[in-house]
């Protein structure tokens, strides 16, 4: 991925706690030097100093079988992005795109079934254990269980490089960086309120 030094982003624990709040990624693998896809939720796994990426797909898609011939699996996570227009700008210049985005590269292998019921049960605390009715593993039938599990292929890869690029118009005055925040506020789509959003908290976090 291009990162310009302006937004580089190389904190391990910011881009954890990124990928952590942005978990539904793009897992890519190769056949035959053709690009392969599937968009999943993902999770963050460290044991002892290594870092995983965890997650399970359908037996039914054939990518799975592709995971551990794969030297390089590439997975990508993305946060808000946004259109900047130029006329936000004090002087002349081009439009562009505001966005944050993590690459993560690795090796993956696939689940024993009690890694991946380990996996599942994490997955169901991050996004149930909030809610009135939690849908917790333990509270589910084991028929059912017994029955999805064989539905499903588990997978982990460890993760081997790390890129990261946050463009959140860090190069531009501090007076144009206000106002492009205040412009996207004034934008009718939810991106561009999400990526204000994220430049007032780098604001206040730069103070």
């Amino acid at each position: 991925m291009y990162t310009p030094k302006y937004f580089k982003v190389t904190n391990v624990e910011e881009i954890w706690n990124f990928v952590q709040e942005n978990s539904f990624g793009t897992l890519i693998t190769t056949v035959q030097e053709k690009p392969i896809a599937t968009h999943l939720p993902m999770q963050i796994v460290k044991e002892g100093d290594d870092y995983y990426v965890t997650g399970h797909m359908a037996y039914g898609n054939p990518q799975w079988r592709t995971l551990e011939i794969c030297e390089n699996i590439l997975v990508m996570f993305q946060g808000p992005h946004a259109y900047i227009s130029s006329s936000w700008y004090e002087k002349e210049n081009v439009p562009t795109w505001n966005y944050q985005a993590v690459h993560v590269y690795g090796k993956a292998s696939i689940l024993s079934e009690e890694e991946l019921k380990q996996d599942l049960t994490k997955l169901l605390q991050k996004y149930e254990k909030h809610r009135k009715n939690p849908v917790l593993w333990d509270g589910l039938s084991p028929q059912l269980l017994n029955k999805e599990l064989k539905g499903i292929v588990g997978f982990k890869i460890k993760v081997q490089e790390i890129q990261a690029a946050y463009k959140l118009s860090q190069n531009r005055n501090e007076e144009d960086y206000h106002n492009i925040i205040h412009k996207l506020y004034e934008e009718k789509d939810l991106n561009s309120h999400q990526m204000a959003e994220v430049m007032s908290r780098k604001l206040r976090q730069d103070k």
